[in-house]
């Protein structure tokens, strides 16, 4: 069983939903980027969302783009986000999905970018612009190399387009649980449930909703009816609140990741 899978037994076997943290990679610089991850882990989630700083994060609010420059000046290139994942294998197991653009796999050549991610220890890969109907390339290099893909569903997707999306998917379905871009939210957005139970209608991987969720209270909402709760913004905004006192980055992260999964338990 690869550790994607793992993560979410062993969710399912304590009665509750897995947390799966996103951080972008190298925000604010690697040595603070890496002490995150680890404040992170040490928190209790269960998979490590790492988001590859691009120039034109068309999926992310000003939080997670803000986060992309701050990697970005800070010296973060393709290969030192592969050393990242490398330094964070010398001290856990816990999953990494790469949450990524298709013009920083294509660029980079799709075969050698997979390949340098399992290499560094990479377990899956959500890319977001790419849709399952042109993603045949990135599919065949991450079966090759035993990557799991993963691919989103939102409130727009039709019906119709969720077996084209289960049968792609080979590690989990994130559903963007509202339209537009990342960010915290005031409350979870409606129709959770329904919309989970339509996605497992047609795949038998583990759901994760994500998008707006920031409190330990949107996390219970959300893990009573996913497999899975996706925070970003929020723990972002630990790393943006306290850049004139990096040292307090880790601390604060763990504490706040701690609260947040607290959340998880059904």
């Amino acid at each position: 069983m690869d550790r994607i899978a793992q993560a979410f037994a062993r969710a399912r076997a304590e009665n509750r939903a897995a947390f799966v943290a996103y951080l972008c990679a190298g925000d604010p610089d690697f040595d603070t980027s890496l002490a995150a991850c680890r404040a992170l882990i040490e928190g209790g989630i269960d998979i490590l969302e790492l988001g590859v700083p691009f120039s034109d994060p068309l999926a992310d609010g000003l939080t997670n783009q803000l986060a992309a420059q701050r990697a970005l000046e800070g010296g973060m290139t393709a290969a030192r986000v592969f050393e990242l994942v490398a330094r964070i294998r010398e001290f856990s197991e816990v999953p990494v999905v790469f949450y990524t653009y298709y013009n920083l796999v294509f660029s980079n050549g799709v075969e050698a970018y997979v390949r340098a991610a399992k290499t560094a220890g990479v377990d899956g890969m959500l890319t977001l612009d790419l849709p399952p109907e042109e993603a045949a390339d990135v599919q065949a290099a991450c079966a090759k190399h035993d990557i799991k893909t993963v691919f989103i569903v939102a409130p727009t997707t039709p019906e119709s387009r969720l077996p084209v999306i289960g049968a792609a998917a080979t590690g989990f379905i994130y559903y963007v649980s509202r339209e537009g871009v990342t960010g915290v939210r005031d409350s979870v957005a409606a129709n959770i449930p329904e919309a989970v139970a339509a996605i497992k209608r047609h795949t038998a991987l583990p759901v994760v909703v994500g998008f707006g969720i920031g409190k330990r209270e949107h996390v219970a909402e959300v893990a009573a009816g996913a497999d899975g709760v996706v925070v970003g913004s929020a723990l972002v905004n630990v790393i943006r609140d306290n850049l004139a006192a990096r040292s307090q980055i880790a601390p604060k992260l763990a504490a706040k990741a701690a609260d947040l999964v607290a959340g998880t338990r059904r």
